[in-house]
């Protein structure tokens, strides 16, 4: 049974928000981000990368760096760009990209869950970039940046959102640089509330999509207030972390592309020949191919475009994570053939979101890499089924999009 409650949202005023909201923190460096907000005092990356009102080469993870950011979000309230409403809301959050809308409905939801797997993982996490978003809600005293979660359809919580977006005006709409709209309705109805946190206790399981670092971060810092504060009885709000629900069958995940530099010592003849024991090979031309089912691969090699099958007992089909396309590829051609064991750490591999398009993989396999693969998209079906079964999905097997926005969303943890 998940707990997901409303909260007070401190957000922008109408005509900031669009000033305001921002890409999240780990999508561009410090450089990109301090050119991203050149004209534009406003931006949410002031908060979320305040590194880029310091001075050039200051440590990205001093406290220095911590009290700049929580420096720029009290003046963001103090300035009266962003307010914080004055009663407990759940907020629609909906986003168009190339003509498809996902719609997510934000609240907050337990450290308990977290803790006792009702919100279930696919990833694991690093402890260095932990630290950081730790840090970065602790001294800001707010989680800044929403943990994106799905869970399976519930056909009486959609009826009540698409109800209450035809029947009212939004608060936020508007078009970022990038072409995504952004369209933020405010639940301000009690029984409406009452009755969407009432039917989240009849969800079994919520699952982390994207955001694992933030959810675990946010997790430990709400451990810490517990130990600061003995006396809270479980309804404070730092028992709680910001998150936007949507239903799976709203989300797309997107695929995510390999590079290698090298094929291992082997010339093309003999690389195709062994992958060929494992895979049907067959050329395709110059033009790119992307992937139409599952098990099949574009391969760019020489200029060339082939197109790659699984063949038959290369993988378990009843084991969630080997059957995974990632999984097989990994399995069957990338460690035995290219002998890269570990795609998290080997300088030989690197990996293209979806969103980039094939003609990023060929401009890499022509620059400084000379073989790609292009893939079949990770489902959310998929994702959840392996979270179900307790296991982890490999490295860099989804890509969403569009990112979700920050800013336009902030909870105090007190």
């Amino acid at each position: 049974m998940a707990v997901f409650r409303p909260f007070k949202a401190v957000r922008p005023v109408p005509e900031f928000a669009a000033k305001v909201a921002a890409l999240p923190y780990d999508v561009m460096n410090s450089k990109e981000a301090a050119e991203m907000v050149k004209g534009n005092p406003y931006s949410f990356l002031h908060v979320d990368k305040a590194e880029i009102d310091l001075p050039e080469g200051t440590d990205l993870y001093s406290e220095q760096v911590y009290l700049k950011a929580k420096a720029n979000l009290e003046k963001l309230e103090a300035d009266g760009i962003c307010r914080q409403d004055e009663e407990n809301r759940f907020y629609i959050y909906r986003q168009v990209m190339n003509g498809r809308a996902q719609t997510g409905l934000v609240g907050c939801v337990s450290i308990d869950d977290y803790i006792n797997n009702v919100i279930k993982k696919h990833e694991l996490t690093r402890a260095d970039k932990e630290a950081d978003r730790i840090n970065h809600v602790d001294y800001c005293n707010a989680n800044t940046g929403p943990i994106f979660l799905t869970y399976r359809p519930q056909a009486k919580l959609a009826a009540i959102l698409n109800g209450w977006k035809e029947s009212h005006a939004p608060v936020y709409d508007f078009v970022t640089d990038d072409g995504i709209g952004n369209t933020v309705w405010v639940i301000d109805c009690p029984e409406t509330t009452a009755e969407i946190a009432s039917l989240f206790e009849g969800v079994d399981y919520l699952y982390i999509a994207d955001g694992h670092h933030r959810a675990a971060s946010a997790v430990k810092v709400g451990l810490k207030r517990r130990e600061q504060f003995p006396e809270s009885d479980g309804s404070e709000e730092f028992n709680f972390f910001l998150a936007v629900l949507f239903d799976c069958d709203e989300l797309e995940i997107m695929d995510y592309n390999r590079v290698m530099k090298d094929l291992n010592g082997n010339t093309e003849e003999e690389f195709i020949a062994k992958i060929s024991e494992k895979f049907t090979v067959e050329k395709y031309g110059k033009d790119a191919y992307k992937p139409e089912k599952a098990h099949t691969f574009g391969m760019l090699l020489g200029g060339e475009w082939y197109k790659v099958e699984a063949k038959d007992g290369t993988f378990d089909a009843n084991d969630p994570v080997a059957a995974l396309d990632v999984s097989i590829l990994q399995n069957n051609l990338i460690s035995p053939v290219l002998g890269i064991d570990d795609p998290r750490t080997d300088k030989r591999i690197d990996f293209v979101g979806g969103i980039r398009g094939l003609g990023e993989l060929e401009r890499r396999a022509n620059e400084d890499m000379c073989l790609a693969f292009s893939m079949y998209p990770t489902t959310l079906r998929e994702l959840m089924d392996i979270a179900d079964a307790g296991k982890l999905m490999p490295p860099k097997s989804t890509w969403f999009e569009p990112k979700l926005l920050s800013g336009l969303f902030i909870h105090k943890l007190k």
